[in-house]
C-alpha cells in the first residue's frame, strides 16, 4: 500500500472513531437526563419519568438553547437545513409545569428529524404515550441511530433512525417499542426490546 492509500484508510479509520456513537457526558435536568455525544453533537439518547402528562403551559416563547454545552447544535446548524429540531422529551409532556417544559427546548435533547417524521408518526407514538400516562407511571426512554449523515457549520449528525421505549413502572412491563427510519414515509416498526437494543448498538442506562 502506497502512503497515499496508507493515509487515506488511517484518516477514515480516525473519522470513525471521531464521529463514534459513545456518550461522552450525562446531563441530568428537572425534567429529563440526556446521555450526550459530544463527537455526534447531539444526544444519543434521553431518559425521564411520565405521569400525567400534557397540560396548558404557551410554548410559543420557547427556543432551542445550548445552555453552553461544548461541541453543541446551533441554531444555524437547522438554518435552512429542511430538518425540524426534533424533541427526544416531548415538550408537551412537561406542558404541567412552564418551567419544566421550557428546559426541553435544549439542544441536548433534540436531534434533526424530517417534518414528516417529526409531525408525523413521532407526533402520533408521543400523543399516545402521553395517554398512556394518564393512567400508568412510564419509563420513557428515546434516542437515534446515526449513520454518516452530517449538516449545518459544526457537521452535526442526522440520524438514520429514531427510537422510542415506554416501559410501565407498575408492571415493569414494555408498553411500547418502535423504530422510525427519519426520512419521508412516515412509517414505523414495533418491536421487542431486545431487538431494539441489538440494532442501537451502544448500551443503554436507565
Amino acid at each position: 500500500m502506497n502512503l497515499k492509500k496508507l493515509l487515506i484508510v488511517l484518516f477514515l479509520i480516525v473519522s470513525v472513531y471521531a464521529r463514534a456513537q459513545r456518550v461522552d457526558t450525562i446531563i441530568i435536568t428537572n425534567a429529563y437526563t440526556s446521555y450526550y455525544s459530544y463527537s455526534l453533537h447531539e444526544p444519543l439518547y434521553v431518559v425521564y419519568k411520565l405521569y400525567k402528562g400534557g397540560g396548558d403551559c404557551d410554548r410559543k416563547a420557547f427556543h432551542f438553547k445550548t445552555n453552553g454545552l461544548p461541541y453543541s447544535a446551533k441554531p444555524i446548524d437547522y438554518k435552512g437545513s429542511g430538518f425540524d429540531e426534533g424533541h427526544l422529551a416531548d415538550a408537551k409532556d412537561f406542558a404541567y409545569d412552564c418551567e419544566k417544559e421550557e428546559v426541553t427546548f435544549r439542544f441536548f435533547n433534540c436531534v434533526p428529524q424530517t417534518p414528516r417524521l417529526n409531525r408525523g408518526i413521532w407526533k402520533h407514538f408521543e400523543t399516545e404515550i402521553r395517554k398512556e400516562s394518564e393512567t400508568d407511571s412510564l419509563l420513557i426512554i428515546c434516542g437515534s441511530i446515526f449513520g454518516n449523515k452530517t449538516m449545518g457549520p459544526d457537521a452535526i449528525a442526522i440520524p438514520d433512525w429514531c427510537w422510542k421505549i415506554a416501559i410501565s413502572l407498575t408492571t415493569k412491563h414494555v408498553v411500547n417499542c418502535f423504530i422510525c427510519p427519519n426520512d419521508n414515509s412516515d412509517s414505523f416498526e414495533q418491536l421487542k426490546l431486545p431487538d431494539l437494543k441489538r440494532r442501537i448498538g451502544y448500551n443503554l442506562t436507565y
